[in-house]
């Protein structure tokens, strides 16, 4: 079989070790009335580091078999909508750590006399 690379989204992870279910969806027209369906298949993808999480967007390409049903295995991620949204809250942190007005030493603890 020639390398093949297919590009798909990550539906099921962290079920099985260094495994990943990735859905792979294809446009086809119907022969008779001309309208477009969408054809999706799910592989089993080799994640060797179990980086990949829900809902990213993956490259992977054929391999030797790894095991019965997985023949697929990582290339790169592509679009990772959960490490966007992580980096950006932390980014959001760090700004509102930088603008936040540090109250001095008397007002932080009031006095006990």
């Amino acid at each position: 079989m020639p390398p093949m690379s297919l590009l798909g989204q990550v539906t099921k992870v962290g079920f099985m070790q260094n495994t990943a279910t990735v859905t792979v969806s294809r446009f086809v027209f119907h022969p008779k009335t001309g309208k477009r369906l969408e054809r999706s298949k799910k592989y089993l993808t080799h994640d060797a580091e179990n980086t990949l999480r829900m809902q990213d967007t993956v490259l992977i390409r054929n391999c030797p078999p790894i095991s019965a049903r997985k023949r697929f295995t990582l290339e790169k991620v592509v679009k990772s909508p959960e490490r966007e949204r992580e980096a950006l809250h932390a980014r959001q942190a760090a700004e509102a750590a930088l603008h936040s007005p540090e109250r001095p030493a008397s007002e932080a603890q009031p006095s006990q006399a």
